[in-house]
């Protein structure tokens, strides 16, 4: 089904929705927070069976600038790709790439950032009011891509509530040392209804940044054979972004419908390895990606009275997507990804009774994607997908059981006539002249949740979930170079769909003074499509030369498991009026295996504590993060080396009666070197050194 028929479907289904209902607090205390992206009706924070954080609009108004993946790094099984300030997606629980959601206000944001980690994201957190963050399988509300976890940024562009005091709004401003960046944003809600119109816009531009040493780890160095230049700063990762957008809301009585527009605009440069040449320097040099999206969303929601349902909500967001990556010198365009489609949802919620909540609901996707130039080492594919799902809960307060059912069917059909099989691939059974261009997959997903909360200030939940996630084109079709990962991927169009049972054991304890949240899970799959090197050569063609510059790549299916913990909590320990001090800290470890060995990327455990007081006109704390050695290495991987890092950070509201911050935030104060053993490009671009961040904002 093409994208432009999906959206037109999509959008009938607004005809349910002529009004509005009322957002959530983002201001609320945490303990009592209600989540929103789980499942169509609201759950408390407290009372999820599953691993999830929430960032409130307070904390993103003095957030640093970064990917959403930078942004999230240090949380509790949360790390980043760090693969440059400008393209950054998190890894969750050691897994990444296509097995890590992002949505916007619930649906996809149809771009490439899941398919390899130099693309951006097309979307960028200063926009968001609020971010949810939900570890581990999430499939039965948000479909098979969701199979490891699920960051869902959301935000008032499409206004679902008046503004409260007839124009609502806010301005921020910082600069940061490290890259001699800047960043601005703003925002407005205007109208107490029934129309009520949203503007908001971010602009953010950063250098080359400085790192505490060389760039070129000394591992590389006898790795490669190579020697490092003598610099400290670490070239080509610049990063130019702009953001802005419009809503239009009609607000009444029994709901809302509104539709917006977006337009994201960004560039940003690839590191590359910074060594001293020997010999003619190589025909590709250095390339920065230019981004551009324009996205189109539709929303509401209605009160209705139709059986067991007096909610209806409907979501659909139609993108046009379009990155080049360009050469540093000459400006000449290597290659070019499209990205155009829709996805749609339309969910009905059950009216809540004596405890009882659920829904049902329907999921809509059609994309096309194409990738033009020289390194388009896929074909054009067209994408579809449609997805049902049930949800169900039942909370007797001291103890409740939920669960779903949701079936997905998936579609791939690529262009393959005419496309030629490299010698490489047909050294590995590849022929494209014979491989089905076309490929069918239907998927049923499970799970279910026990609770039980033996007291008032503890909660215990056991969750089982059966999952599946279909392959991405990257995994199916792909046959040629590719930059981001420095090497020459092969896909195999004969994988099957991917399958996972995990099992999760919640623990949380809140008392008057503090709370403590613990996880441990374990994730057992079958047919694990994993990127494993072959240990050929090959040059740009694909003709296997022992003496080539690309290593060999093959997406591949085997059993795996994924097991791990985490661990946060909080204790205030001691209080001055108004004032709180308190001691907060977390943990967290995964370990991963396959048939073939330790995945390749897997985060080493972390630890971190901070020092945190609060109080109405000043905040401030210090943290300290340490990251272990990763020493359990797939084949070809090198150890990335411990660190820890010293942060600290202050704000202070100069005028008691609006809510103006001034804020001080220093990040890497001791100058340590730190390299994410998630990156790919861990050992040419370490993470930044030393760095304050000084900004103010402003809301009303």
């Amino acid at each position: 089904m093409r994208a432009k028929t999906l959206l037109l479907a999509a959008v009938g289904m607004s005809a349910l929705c002529a009004g509005q209902a009322l957002a959530d607090d983002a201001g609320a205390p945490t303990v009592s927070e209600l989540v929103v992206t789980g499942a169509p009706y609201a759950v408390s924070l407290d009372s999820a069976t599953t691993h999830i954080n929430i960032i409130t609009q307070e904390h993103l108004a003095t957030a640093a600038p970064v990917g959403i993946g930078d942004l999230l790094n240090g949380m509790p099984g949360i790390r980043s790709t760090a693969y440059s300030p400008g393209a950054s997606r998190p890894i969750i629980r050691g897994l990444s790439g296509p097995r890590v959601m992002i949505l916007q206000n619930g649906v996809g944001l149809v771009d490439a950032s899941s398919l390899s980690p130099d693309h951006a994201v097309a979307s960028d957190p200063g926009e968001a009011s609020r971010i949810e963050i939900l570890r581990g399988p999430s499939t039965l509300a948000h479909g098979g891509s969701a199979i490891g976890g699920v960051v869902n940024m959301l935000d008032e562009r499409v206004p679902s509530t008046p503004a409260s005091g007839g124009a609502d709004g806010h301005v921020g401003a910082s600069y940061g040392s490290v890259d001699d960046s800047y960043s601005v944003s703003a925002g407005l809600k205007a109208g107490k209804g029934p129309w009520v119109v949203a503007l908001d816009a971010v602009r953010r531009e950063s250098g080359d940044y400085d790192a505490p040493v060389n760039p070129v780890s000394s591992r590389y160095e006898a790795a490669n054979g190579v020697t490092a230049l003598a610099d400290r700063v670490v070239r080509n990762t610049a990063v130019d972004l702009t953001a802005y957008g419009a809503g239009l809301s009609y607000v009444g009585a029994a709901g809302y419908i509104g539709a917006s527009v977006k337009r994201t605009e960004t560039s940003y440069g690839v590191p590359f390895a910074q060594i001293v040449q020997v010999g003619p320097p190589p025909e590709e040099g250095p390339v920065f990606i230019d981004l551009k999206q324009t996205r189109y969303d539709l929303r509401g929601e209605t009160a209705l009275d139709l059986g067991p349902f007096d909610k209806a909500r409907v979501s659909v967001g139609y993108a046009d997507y379009e990155h080049q990556e360009i050469a540093v010198d000459g400006g000449a365009v290597g290659t070019t990804f499209l990205s155009k489609g829709a996805e749609g949802r339309l969910e009905l919620v059950q009216r809540e009774h004596d405890g009882w909540k659920g829904a049902v609901g329907v999921q809509i996707l059609g994309r096309d994607f194409e990738a033009l130039g020289g390194e388009a080492f896929i074909p054009p594919v067209e994408i579809s997908e449609v997805g049902a799902f049930v949800l169900q809960r039942l909370d007797r307060d001291g103890w409740g059981v939920e669960g779903g059912l949701r079936i997905d069917t998936r579609t791939l059909d690529a262009k393959l006539t005419g496309r030629p099989t490299s010698d490489a691939a047909a050294g590995y059974g590849v022929n494209w002249a014979a491989a089905a261009g076309k490929q069918d997959f239907t998927n049923a997903s499970v799970s279910v949740s026990v609770f039980w909360r033996p007291a008032s200030d503890w909660f215990l939940g056991l969750s089982l979930a059966h999952n599946a996630r279909a392959p991405t084109e990257f995994e199916l079709f792909a046959d040629g170079p590719h930059g981001g990962t420095g090497s020459y991927e092969i896909g195999d169009p004969t994988l099957d769909a991917e399958q996972v049972t995990s099992l999760e054991a919640t623990l949380r304890w809140t008392g008057a003074n503090g709370k403590i949240e613990a996880h441990i899970y374990s994730a057992d799959y079958t047919g694990f499509i994993d990127e494993a090197r072959t240990g050929d050569l090959v040059d740009d063609a694909g003709v296997l030369d022992p003496a080539g510059e690309l290593p060999v790549v093959r997406f591949i299916q085997s059993d795996a498991r994924f097991y791990g913990g985490e661990l946060e909590g909080t204790y205030d320990v001691w209080r001055h009026g108004d004032g709180v001090l308190a001691l907060e800290g977390s943990y967290d470890y995964v370990h991963g295996q396959t048939d073939a060995g330790p995945p390749a990327r897997i985060p080493p455990y972390s630890v971190t504590g901070r020092v945190v007081w609060t109080a109405p006109r000043l905040e401030g704390q210090v943290e300290v993060r340490y990251v272990a050695e990763q020493d359990r290495l797939s084949a070809f991987e090198l150890t990335t080396d411990a660190y820890t890092l010293l942060s600290a950070r202050v704000s202070y509201r100069p005028l008691a009666d609006q809510d103006v911050k001034v804020f001080l935030d220093g990040r890497n104060l001791t100058n340590e070197q730190a390299r994410e053993h998630t990156s790919f490009l861990k050992d040419i671009a370490p993470l930044p050194g030393r760095t304050v961040r000084a900004g103010v904002t402003y809301s009303f």
